[in-house]
């Protein structure tokens, strides 16, 4: 993350080394990717080592914005990236997995705004976020009637403006510097919104790896429809994930005064971003997040957080195959 920070290989050592001194090195073998955030320079050795090794090798500016990422050769089984196309143009297939991952989404986000609602200081509070969650649990009660995408997006928008209406008032510390009134992306308006893309471009990373790490193609979705360049399968994977893992960290940083206010910069319009030193803690408290060890409903054990979106890529990719009759969202409990 330093600007001007050179990662190279040294045999089967990675060295990042500022200014000629190297401050970190460390064993290629524990490294399971390698993201760079703004002006960082890197070795033809460290290139090819990892497009051959099949490590994950991603480039972001300053702010977390994704740029590129390296692809090296194609992996995963050519039938089943067939049979993933194949069902996105089967309007049944399709139906089915979005309104799957919406669930999933959505139960997660009802699940944050009740224990919000518990741990919440007033009763104005917990009332609003209760209502909230009842609204939530309605709309996916609602998805099962579904008959076509559009109409999953229109209910998964709803239940968004819902769960984004009563954010704020999860926010328990500094509530007037860090004033949430709705989600802006472009540019995010506000701390919280900077705090959020940062979280969830870090989050979709991981989801693209996973797609890939599977051999399933991460631009064809099934709740994102398709535009050049676009993740939209990455997409629809990382909404089961929005709430339970980006959203929660956001609120525990900004509730424990981990971050303040004057982590952020602001800029003309409102907008904000993190300052250097925030964004390197945000990155450490994400991969201290990861290692959280949550119980797997399908698979019923104990397995690390930063795992799950693997998991949910290979039983999307079981039911692609036809191993699975339909595809289980990930719900937390």
């Amino acid at each position: 993350m330093t600007p001007g920070a050179y990662v190279r290989l040294d045999h089967d050592t990675v060295k990042i080394e500022i200014e000629r001194e190297v401050r970190l090195q460390v064993p290629l073998l524990h490294l399971g990717g390698i993201t760079c955030f703004g002006n960082v320079l890197l070795s033809p050795a460290i290139i090819h080592r990892c497009a051959e090794d099949g490590r994950s090798l991603v480039l972001l500016d300053g702010s977390g914005r994704f740029k590129a990422r390296m692809v090296g050769k194609t992996s995963g089984n050519v039938l089943l990236r067939r049979a993933q196309h194949d069902a996105a143009v089967n309007p049944e297939r399709t139906i089915a997995i979005a309104r799957n991952c919406v669930a999933g989404k959505l139960q997660n986000a009802r699940q944050v705004t009740l224990r919000a609602g518990r741990e919440a200081t007033s009763d104005e509070d917990a009332a609003a976020l209760a209502a909230a969650a009842r609204r939530i649990a309605d709309t996916v009660r609602r998805l099962s009637t579904c008959e076509s995408t559009d109409q999953i997006r229109g209910y998964e928008g709803e239940a968004s403006r819902t769960y984004f209406s009563v954010l704020n008032r999860m926010i328990r510390s500094e509530r007037d510097e860090f004033h949430f009134s709705g989600r802006v992306r472009r540019p995010p308006i506000g701390r919280t919104n900077a705090l959020l893309s940062f979280l969830y471009a870090l989050l979709l990373n991981d989801c693209v790896a996973a797609c890939e790490g599977v051999g399933l193609d991460p631009q064809v979705g099934f709740l994102h429809t398709l535009r050049p360049g676009r993740p939209a399968l990455a997409l629809d994977l990382i909404e089961e994930f929005r709430a339970y893992v980006a959203d929660r960290l956001m609120l525990t940083l900004i509730n424990r005064q981990q971050l303040r206010p004057n982590d952020f910069e602001m800029l003309p319009g409102g907008a904000a971003r993190l300052t250097d030193s925030a964004r390197k803690r945000v990155v450490v408290a994400y991969q201290e997040r990861k290692q959280t060890e949550v119980r797997h409903p399908v698979l019923e054990r104990t397995i690390p957080l930063g795992i799950v979106p693997h998991v949910q890529a290979q039983l999307l990719a079981r039911h692609l195959r036809g191993d699975l009759a339909a595809y289980p969202p990930f719900r937390a409990r």
